[in-house]
């Protein structure tokens, strides 16, 4: 079986499975979406927030980029695609949480702090350039860090980076300052199975939970 074949049996499964099973749920979702959050993620196949979260359709508004970036209000271009899509989620769908998730191993980190494997690619190039303040805070410390660890460094800091850009539109800042809107920043690690957040009093990204091989 081909992969797009194995696609339309998956679908097949999904009816059966859920869809013929849940039919009052997906007759609701036919009215109307009302998810409560929003997650801008990176559009990594190994990285699908709706599975490793654990949610259902209709739970959450799903933006997916390369290496999970935000722009400020100063880069966005005109149409943007990852802007027309918060914009909608926060002033159509009132989405009560945006979370930025980014993850190791991620690619287009790894073409920002090594531009040589992405010359010439200048959508590449231009996009995660929008991390590129993570990059210079990253070579401007000092230390004997090996790539791993450098890597997630530049990666978590890219996470912050959208998040600092979010509140670069009014429009969410009003909403954050009201209370009407909460960000979060999570961290996937893809060797470990773990989920790190964000904690602005220890300023640093914490395990959610402790896995039984990880305790």
């Amino acid at each position: 079986m081909d992969n797009f074949h194995k696609l339309i049996e998956g679908f097949h499964n999904f009816k059966q499975t859920y869809f013929l099973k849940e039919r009052q749920y997906f007759e609701s979702l036919e009215k109307a979406q009302n998810p409560k959050t929003l997650v801008v993620a990176c559009c990594d196949s190994r990285v699908d927030p709706a599975i490793l979260l654990h949610c259902r359709p209709g739970d959450l508004f799903v933006i997916r980029n390369v290496a999970a970036l935000v722009p400020a209000v100063t880069q966005a271009s005109n149409p943007c695609s990852v802007m027309s899509a918060i914009e909608y989620g926060v002033k159509h769908l009132n989405v009560e949480h945006i979370v930025v998730m980014g993850h190791s191993h991620c690619g287009g980190i790894h073409g920002l702090m090594a531009p040589e494997t992405i010359a010439g690619e200048t959508y590449i190039q231009d996009w995660v350039g929008i991390a590129s303040p993570a990059l210079e805070r990253l070579q401007a410390m000092t230390g004997d860090e090996d790539e791993k660890t450098r890597s997630r460094h530049c990666e978590e800091g890219a996470v912050l980076i959208s998040l600092d850009n979010l509140l670069s539109y009014p429009w969410i800042t009003e909403r954050v300052k009201n209370g009407q809107l909460k960000l979060h920043a999570l961290y996937y690690d893809l060797s470990e199975g773990n989920l790190y957040r964000f904690s602005p009093d220890s300023e640093d990204f914490e395990l959610l939970f402790h896995t039984l091989e990880n305790p």
